[in-house]
């Protein structure tokens, strides 16, 4: 009988695609385990053991962990979701007697644009100007620590700029193309650090199994080298847009941006905890306005193509991260994992895409043409 795999976090883009993909393929006993009973509308489609437990709660995960071998962690969030996360999870997983932690960091732990040469054995900084990569890297550590005395063994995946359906990086790209806010950094010459979803779930499904894998950390990506301009085409080309036609983007660091700002609060030792005891309802309205603000000057349907005929469009600005990620130039290796999981992509980049356009066809987004191959 096949092991049973809790998936914790299973309503995000990769818990739900895991779900699908380790239950579909009859590689698992999937148990779905999300914070909230809605959050499981997406995964109603199966018949599975779906519980209901908060991250931060050690006991309700104790409960939704019982009888399960192996807890892929895949909480998403803001960083102190992202470091709270950990401690319960890990006890939990001891009292519940599961024998494996599978936890999703991210190859971000290295930076947007690391350096020449960097693999798993590079040392990780904590003092990085964005915070989701220093609440990985402190998640990292603290997972390590408990390792040391604890009995449930720890895989930790640092994968790299994750694609496909209802993926992030897609939706927001083709929203930016519809919007008239689309730019390239750097003409899109940078390297994406690009990984298909199904490739992180098969990297994470040899994670489970691997004797020799636990208390190591490995990276995983698509086998091409993949530049922005190379994942950006086919999505503007589907879209009927001319993704040579995009402005190029600028990065004004004396101009930080709102939302850059509200990351920096978050971070700040007195704001920071002040503003996590606001009700997530109120701040998720005054994110939202925010956003909208930033944005006022969009008119029209989202689905229309914008109309620059007036005059040319404003120069449109990216945050920090955007701005360090267009201008990687190094690929993230994936041969650690080649050599001791036995991990080799499933999912070419041509296919990955031919499936992503068609889901966004499917999706209703204004798809105009896919690809004939």
């Amino acid at each position: 009988m096949s092991e049973t795999v809790a998936i914790l976090g299973a309503n995000g883009f990769i818990g739900r695609r895991l779900v699908e993909y380790l239950h579909l393929s009859d590689l698992a006993q999937v148990r779905p385990v999300v914070r909230r009973p809605n959050a499981l509308a997406g995964l109603a489609v199966f018949d599975l053991d779906c519980r209901i437990a908060d991250a931060l709660d050690t006991g309700a995960l104790e409960l939704a962990l019982a009888g399960c071998d192996v807890l892929v962690h895949c909480v998403a969030g803001d960083a102190k979701t992202i470091v709270g996360a950990i401690g319960p999870a890990y006890a939990a997983a001891q009292r519940a007697g599961v024998r494996r932690l599978v936890y999703l960091s991210s190859g971000s732990v290295h930076g947007q644009a690391p350096t020449l040469g960097t693999d798993e054995a590079t040392p990780l900084r904590d003092d990085q100007p964005i915070a989701y990569n220093n609440a990985k890297v402190r998640a990292e550590r603290q997972l390590r620590k408990l390792r040391e005395t604890g009995d449930v063994e720890l895989v930790i995946l640092r994968p790299g700029i994750v694609t496909g359906p209802r993926s992030y990086w897609v939706e927001s790209f083709v929203s930016a193309l519809v919007a008239g806010t689309a730019a390239l950094v750097d003409g899109g010459q940078g390297i994406c650090n690009s990984l298909y979803v199904d490739n992180l779930a098969h990297g994470v499904h040899l994670a489970m199994h691997v004797r020799e894998a636990d208390g190591h950390a490995f990276l995983l990506g698509d086998t091409e080298t993949v530049r922005w301009a190379d994942f950006y085409r086919p999505i503007a080309d589907a879209l009927g847009f001319d993704l040579a036609g995009l402005p190029t983007a600028v990065f004004r660091p004396q101009r930080t941006r709102m939302l850059d700002r509200i990351e920096l609060l978050q971070q700040h030792k007195v704001l920071g905890p002040a503003l996590a005891r606001i009700p997530k309802r109120v701040r998720r309205i005054a994110y939202a306005a925010l956003v909208s603000s930033a944005q006022d000057s969009q008119q029209g349907s989202p689905w229309t193509h914008p109309d620059w005929s007036a005059g040319e469009p404003s120069v449109p600005e990216v945050t920090l991260e955007m701005e360090l990620l267009g201008r990687c130039g190094y690929k993230l290796p994936h041969a650690k994992a080649q050599t001791l999981l036995g991990y080799e992509p499933i999912v070419g980049f041509e296919e990955g895409m031919r499936r992503t356009l068609g889901w966004l066809r499917f999706a209703g987004f204004p798809v105009i043409t896919l690809p004939t191959t």
